[in-house]
């Protein structure tokens, strides 16, 4: 066995040993998650919950691409591990993901800037 020191970065998790305790967080992963998607520059949102709309199914909201949408839930869901705030929103967006529409999209863009 080989001591390879404190341990940084596990699963894309940072990890920072003091002696005040263990902290985590992916700030280096949910940049890389905003930057994907093209909203590295977009100003942040202090709630992430829709304040201005309540998500329904929309049936005849314009479809936007569910493909694209799906690998923003997925790419946010691996976020909620160190971002707990996030878990309730999540499971209200997860729930159009067979179908989006524009309005589903811009408020997973909402959650984004969180």
């Amino acid at each position: 066995m080989t001591d390879l020191g404190c341990m940084r970065y596990f699963l894309s998790v940072e990890v920072t040993q003091t002696s005040n305790g263990i902290f985590i967080c992916q700030r280096k992963c949910a940049n890389e998650v905003l930057r994907r998607f093209g909203l590295q520059n977009c100003s942040s949102v202090k709630n992430p919950i829709f304040l201005w709309c309540k998500l329904t199914k929309n049936v005849g909201g314009l479809k936007v691409n569910a493909t694209a949408y799906k690998q923003m839930v997925e790419s946010l869901s691996y976020l909620i591990a160190t971002r707990p705030s996030l878990m309730y929103v999540m499971s209200l967006v997860t729930r159009f993901i067979e179908v989006p529409t524009i309005m589903h999209q811009q408020a997973m863009k909402m959650v984004m800037q969180k």
